[in-house]
């Protein structure tokens, strides 16, 4: 078993979270329109705006998860940009049918990204990260 300070496990941990919110972000920009809408029909005032500020906390705080660069703090921004999300966008409990189980397994699937976002705020990148190489050695 590897020492948890040299652990190349929250390195692996980081890029499987990251990929959800770097595609995101990027798959807002090449279909904006298209996302505005879905913003729109949750009667989300200035939709452009908050699709805006999705995308840049997605694109942004990915990238910040994928370097290991202010872990803590972005995991907490990303983790709170999430409850939101998550609830307005996967409420399961107002669906019927197909849609219904396709709404619950997304929000049990941010359920679980959020779980990891709390441990990156909790316990920091890990030792193969922009923190970790900026930090003084002790």
């Amino acid at each position: 078993m590897s020492n948890s300070s040299t652990s190349i496990v929250p390195l692996f941990a980081r890029i499987l979270l990251s990929v959800v919110f770097i595609l995101g972000g990027i798959g807002k920009i090449f279909a904006f329109s298209l996302e505005e809408g879905f913003v729109a029909a949750k009667h989300l005032p200035l939709p452009a705006v908050a699709l805006g500020v999705a995308l840049i906390i997605e694109l942004v705080g990915g990238l910040a998860i994928l370097a290991g660069l202010y872990t803590k703090f972005t995991a907490w921004i990303v983790f709170l940009y999430m409850i939101p999300t998550t609830f307005l966008f996967h409420n399961f409990w107002a669906m019927q049918g197909a849609d219904r189980l396709d709404a619950m397994i997304h929000f049990e699937k941010n359920l679980a990204i959020m779980g990891g976002l709390l441990l990156l705020a909790a316990f920091g990148a890990g030792a193969y990260s922009v923190d970790s190489a900026r930090s003084p050695r002790t």
